[in-house]
């Protein structure tokens, strides 16, 4: 005896499952767990069953009764646990651990592989074993399952799960104000083009250190172009803070090629520096990394930057060292930062 997975795309006609069902009575076979899932071109019936027979001969008495494109692949007691509550136990890690997505997707759907993919277009797949579920504009989760080939109704269920590990609406374009531990308030909000004159002037006032320090050269002028991409949504998610009409930080977090890391850097005024401003916008990153479905966040820094170096490690990154001696990198996955 021995469990089996068995799906069959069936045609809607009254009494096929009950023929599929009698035909898998008829080889010994104990339904444990039925599943209906409609597809583009008929119905797909899953059965758990505890059957003696061999998967061959189910294969060919269910083909016998109707079924087309039978399938039959070992399962195990474990994938008798009732699916609702399962999916419900999978979200509820999900809204805690969002960053985990391509993790929980395949557990949810039972998929061999799951991975992200990144700045690829997401389109219909001709094979049916691989699905792409989006995430954002230039993201998604490639999953690929070799038996059982994914059906419309499944790709849906990862559709909304996914969704789940998004942001709620509006709150990308939310502003917050923080009080700085010196009881001085000040103003985070999503960098757009309208502040483009306010950071020039930001860049202006901070001294050729603290532009060193952020862009490894002293850039007298912050370039157009570098400008528009820190704007690009599809590139980053940037924030700028304000006070009495100035900017006086920002922050950026650019995505990357490694679609599970964003770099993050951080230019703070120097007369805001040592009052905890950009340990605060550097947490809202992470945050925001997290929401975005990143593992990871990686800094660049230059080796005597010390400041940097100490909110980084604050934040539980650790440091390594490049092929340059003159630069370090950090490395902060977003589930472990601290949180003192």
């Amino acid at each position: 005896m021995g469990f089996l997975r068995i799906r069959t795309t069936v045609d809607e006609r009254p009494g096929r499952l009950a023929s599929l069902a009698a035909a898998l009575a008829d080889k010994g076979g104990n339904i444990l767990g039925l599943s209906v899932q409609p597809d583009t071109d008929g119905t797909v019936d899953e059965f758990v069953a505890d059957i003696p027979a061999h998967p061959e001969t189910v294969r060919q008495a269910l083909e016998a009764a109707g079924g087309r494109r039978v399938q039959v692949v070992p399962a195990t007691a474990h994938e008798l646990t009732d699916e609702p509550t399962r999916a419900l136990l999978l979200a509820s890690r999900l809204r805690s651990m969002p960053w985990r997505l391509p993790e929980l997707l395949a557990e949810l759907l039972r998929a061999d592989d799951a991975r992200w993919i990144y700045g690829e277009p997401v389109h219909d797949l001709p094979d049916p074993t691989l699905l792409v579920v989006p995430v954002a504009a230039r993201r998604a989760v490639r999953l690929r399952r070799g038996e059982l080939p994914f059906t419309s109704t499944e790709a849906a269920r990862a559709a909304a799960f996914a969704r789940l590990a998004q942001p709620a609406a509006g709150q990308e374009g939310a502003e917050r104000g923080i009080k700085l531990a010196d009881g001085v308030e000040v103003t985070v909000r999503p960098l757009t083009s309208i502040y483009r004159e306010a950071v020039r002037d930001l860049h202006d006032r901070c001294s050729p250190e603290s532009r060193r320090f952020r862009y490894f050269t002293a850039l007298p002028v912050l370039p157009e172009r570098v400008f528009d991409r820190m704007c690009d949504r599809n590139r980053g998610h940037s924030l700028v803070a304000g006070h009495d009409g100035q900017v006086v930080g920002l922050a950026n977090l650019m995505f990357t090629s490694d679609p599970g890391s964003a770099e993050m850097a951080i230019l703070v005024e120097d007369r805001w520096q040592g009052r905890g401003l950009g340990a605060v916008m550097a947490r809202m990153l992470v945050h925001a990394a997290r929401d975005l479905g990143y593992a990871e966040v990686r800094a660049s820094l230059l080796s005597d930057n010390a400041r940097m170096r100490r909110l980084l490690i604050s934040l539980g990154a650790t440091l390594g060292y490049t092929e340059d001696p003159g630069v370090v990198a950090a490395r902060l996955p977003v589930g472990a930062m601290a949180s003192a």
